[in-house]
């Protein structure tokens, strides 16, 4: 690797575009997904779920990085997103716009057992492939739960906070009435049937999703080859690096999803983005990674990243429990985020 400045502007500008490419033939990816899924006539229900909670640019970066023989900065990326979107995306929200939610607790108790889990796996030290295809087979399960309680219970969060919303324009609302839930059926049923692609369409979005899957593995060889110079450039490790920069540069359009929802009075969109990605990035995402390589779980991994994890997950969850994300909530949450990238270069 080439030092000096000239290195370092080609080590940034590959980083960056590799970084840009993968996000661009992610969302590419996903739209096309969707229109040819609804199009070929799979649940349209389901694969909002599904989604919802993966973050296709953190795996896809992940398993590049441990595949270039990089495992520590693919972990990097898992611990460093997962607090980008608790600690600055919800921290952010709190701040900007001080929002009440009604998460039910079914919700809470699965995002607040599903880590541990993966924490049991890695305290031997070693997350090996057997563990992350016990990982990443758990993605389903969870999905299923949600999809369970969503369908055939009483929880249905997504549906109790659209009654709200709808109560507070129209008082004359009530969900209780018997052509409640009749009427919220057919407008969802009316709105899919005017936004389905015709059925020989599907084959022609799944050639873009193709497309798009060839840019996500050429953005993320692009982005690791430029991680690989920063690395030997600053000195730092591939941990502290892929927990901070790497996840905050990919993880920008979090604060979108998150705090956008928030603002235009629907924080059940954004809620459901934290509960989603926490339980994508404890099973799937570094289950696909460790099963590409193993990773090294001891040292800084059980003494800086497990410990903001799990705080900044409690306060999280505190709130969403107690209904409510303020500023003094969202000023805690910005500060450990902060606390997080200084304890990352303080080992």
């Amino acid at each position: 690797m080439v030092l000096g400045p000239s290195g370092e502007l080609v080590s940034v500008v590959l980083f960056l575009v590799g970084v840009a490419v993968v996000i661009v033939s992610v969302e590419t990816f996903i739209e096309a997904v969707a229109e040819g899924a609804l199009a070929l006539g799979v649940s349209g229900f389901f694969l909002t779920v599904v989604l919802a909670g993966t973050d296709l640019e953190n795996v896809i970066l992940g398993v590049a990085a441990a595949y270039d023989q990089l495992p520590d900065l693919a972990l990097g990326t898992v611990f460093g997103e997962a607090l980008f979107i608790l600690g600055a995306a919800v921290g952010l929200a709190g701040v900007l716009v001080p929002f009440e939610t009604d998460v039910p607790r079914n919700y809470l108790g699965i995002t607040l057992l599903a880590p541990f889990l993966f924490f049991g796996l890695a305290l031997d030290g070693t997350l090996s492939r057997f563990d992350g295809a016990v990982l990443t087979a758990t993605f389903v399960p969870y999905l299923a739960v949600i999809y369970t309680l969503e369908r055939y219970t009483d929880t249905r969060y997504l549906s109790a906070e659209e009654v709200e919303i709808m109560e507070d324009e129209d008082p004359g609302i009530d969900e209780d009435d018997e052509w409640f839930d009749v009427d919220l059926d057919l407008d969802v049923d009316d709105f899919v049937e005017e936004h389905v692609p015709e059925r020989h369409e599907g084959a022609a979005f799944l050639g873009i999703a193709l497309l798009a899957t060839v840019g996500m593995t050429v953005g993320s060889e692009i982005a690791v080859e430029g991680a690989q110079g920063l690395l030997t450039l600053l000195g730092v490790t591939g941990l502290a690096f892929g927990a901070t920069v790497m996840s905050f540069i990919a993880s920008l359009e979090e604060l979108f999803l998150t705090v956008e929802p928030v603002r235009r009075g629907r924080p059940h969109i954004g809620v459901g983005n934290v509960v989603g990605s926490m339980l994508f990035f404890v099973s799937a995402n570094a289950g696909l990674i460790a099963l590409v390589r193993p990773l090294d779980t001891t040292g800084a991994v059980m003494t800086v990243h497990w410990p903001f994890f799990f705080g900044t997950l409690l306060i999280v969850a505190a709130a969403f429990y107690r209904g409510k994300v303020g500023r003094p909530t969202g000023v805690l949450l910005l500060g450990a985020y902060v606390a997080y990238w200084v304890a990352n270069y303080a080992v």
